[in-house]
């Protein structure tokens, strides 16, 4: 084909790409090799990629239409594929060929011990679970992009990578990268000062799972969000997977552009939040086990009220608890988990009490202690009462039967009943999620 008409291709390609924002267009595709194959038909050869370089309707016939009107007569597109010589890029050194998507060091190093089975599920976290779970079965069809927000030690990276596991055992020849957001603004800081970028999105965009850890490290990074912007909207067309985790919710996230915030939000958003007494103890007969000891049932119940920050810190207190008693010699009681953890737990802070929980709620609702617990449901005593059973299932370490108690006698269901409400509230009202974290200062300032 005379090069007059690569050229044309060329063009034809770039205005495609710039009317469709950029991200519906292989970046290899504008390098394909063109070739006539008569007066109405081009043969289009694509490098052999891991989708056998299919592309979809809307853009052949975008490019059919940019073309005749480049070449003034109507041609039809044959995409074709080329495994004996794969496409050279002109951003690589010479000789250079396209990077396989996911290169053997990509492939994701999993924990061991993050798996499903080893997730303990709670009040906390179920909603978490089993999304990611669902994603794990039919990545690209559940929930997309899956977006997991928690603070530090909550579960988020043994979920993501659960899911990697999932697929993995489902389809060991998928293509995915799992990689921290750090890791991704690192590579394509690298691949820009190369010359490399071109590889830099083939690999990133032609992926059948993407999972991004600590995805609110984009904060501030302008450059990095538009990349990532095209990344995304490139494997959400697709139909391709995408899960993401943060410290935030995304609309909390620190100078990040609506755009992505406004992407993130497409699929599902859920929260884990700390776990509860009953999850705490769980986790931390969970965490024994995997090291194949038992803990006392006294020594679990310790050990999961004088730690109720995070899981983090519930598997370190085991290892200190399991090595403590082997370094001495000693069997696993109370008195050794107490010399055990004595650092740790002369660090807190003493803990919340659901009685000041409840002071802090009268005080903003100017209500009485007798109206939580008496027997009346009219909303201006149900909502406050909700609340405190909402705070208390966060802040103390009361189970749910003594939460409940608390308020009247209220059974279990009840409790769980008012957390279920206030979060979905917390979720989707700002005014009302406010009002709930002022109360929450308030707790935790007295």
């Amino acid at each position: 084909m005379a090069s007059s008409a690569s050229e044309h291709w060329q063009q034809a390609v770039a205005r495609v790409q710039e009317e469709l924002l950029g991200f519906a267009v292989p970046p290899w595709l504008l390098h394909a090799r063109i070739s006539e194959l008569d007066a109405s038909r081009l043969a289009v050869a694509l490098p052999e990629a891991p989708h056998d370089a299919q592309i979809d309707a809307p853009l052949k016939s975008a490019l059919e239409r940019e073309l005749a009107q480049r070449l003034g007569r109507r041609v039809s597109l044959e995409f074709r594929t080329l495994p004996a010589e794969p496409l050279r890029i002109g951003a690589a050194a010479p000789g250079a060929a396209l990077p396989v998507p996911v290169s053997q060091e990509d492939r994701p190093r999993l924990n061991p011990q993050y798996t499903f089975e080893n997730f303990i599920t709670g009040p906390c976290n179920r909603m978490a679970h089993a999304a990611a779970l669902a994603v794990g079965d039919l990545p690209g069809r559940s929930y997309n992009p899956l977006f997991i927000h928690a603070s530090v030690g909550l579960g988020k990276t043994h979920l993501m990578q659960a899911v990697c596991r999932k697929i993995l055992q489902n389809r060991p020849d998928v293509a995915m990268m799992y990689v921290s957001c750090e890791d991704f603004v690192n590579r394509f800081i690298a691949a820009i000062e190369r010359g490399q970028i071109e590889e830099f999105r083939y690999r990133f965009r032609y992926l059948d799972v993407l999972v991004i850890d600590d995805i609110h490290f984009l904060a501030d990074k302008e450059r990095t969000q538009e990349e990532f912007f095209h990344t995304f909207n490139t494997l959400y067309q697709a139909q391709k997977q995408v899960v993401l985790s943060s410290d935030s919710p995304p609309q909390e996230i620190p100078r990040l552009e609506e755009r992505l915030v406004s992407r993130f939000k497409w699929g599902l958003v859920v929260r884990i939040d700390r776990p509860s007494y009953e999850t705490r103890v769980a986790i931390l007969q969970t965490k024994a086990r995997l090291r194949g000891r038992e803990l006392p049932e006294e020594v679990v119940k310790y050990i999961a009220t004088v730690v109720d920050t995070n899981n983090r810190e519930l598997e370190g207190a085991v290892v200190r608890v399991l090595g403590y008693a082997s370094l001495c010699n000693r069997y696993i009681d109370v008195d050794l988990a107490k010399e055990a953890l004595r650092d740790l737990v002369g660090t807190r802070q003493p803990s919340v009490t659901i009685q000041a929980i409840s002071d802090a709620v009268l005080r903003r609702y100017n209500a009485r202690l007798s109206d939580l617990q008496s027997k009346r449901r009219t909303q201006s005593v149900a909502m406050p009462r909700q609340i405190c059973m909402y705070l208390a299932r966060r802040l103390t370490n009361q189970s749910l039967e003594e939460v409940g108690a608390f308020f009247g006698g209220r059974d279990h269901t009840t409790v769980l009943h008012a957390d279920r409400k206030v979060k979905q509230l917390v979720e989707h009202d700002l005014a009302f999620r406010g009002l709930v974290e002022a109360i929450e200062r308030d707790v935790l300032r007295t």
